[in-house]
């Protein structure tokens, strides 16, 4: 295996954060009291997402987030409507649309039910 880093992430409850990103594509790899571990995609090369309890967290005032890079963002998008996320541009859970930016990437900005900020990025 390569070496990699994996994004960590608050979460006020396992099993809503869980049942969120199972819907996602997401499986458990791993959940205890303490951590849990959710990965998509190939066990070498998928993406994975590791959560540490905070149940006082307030989303509101939230500034947790991470990049994934992803070879296929438009399916990815896809499948975050089909499972209900609303694209729009306040609140939480929400999504916005793939564009290209000024930096030449594609991105699209996924915010989890914790306020999470997860940016999208289309592998090129």
């Amino acid at each position: 295996m390569v070496d990699h880093a994996t994004p960590t992430l608050p979460s006020r409850d396992f099993e809503a954060t869980e049942a969120f990103y199972a819907a996602l594509g997401f499986v458990t790899q791993w959940k205890d009291g303490g951590w849990m571990i959710l990965t998509r995609g190939p066990k070498d090369s998928g993406v994975q997402l590791e959560f540490f309890p905070y149940p006082d967290l307030d989303p509101a005032t939230s500034s947790h987030g991470c990049c994934l890079r992803l070879d296929d963002l438009a399916g990815f998008h896809a499948t975050c409507l089909a499972a209900g996320i609303e694209q729009k541009a306040t609140g939480w859970p929400r999504i916005s649309p793939p564009r290209r930016e000024a930096s030449g990437l594609t991105i699209a900005y996924l915010v989890d039910p914790d306020c999470s900020l997860l940016r999208l990025i289309q592998n090129d």
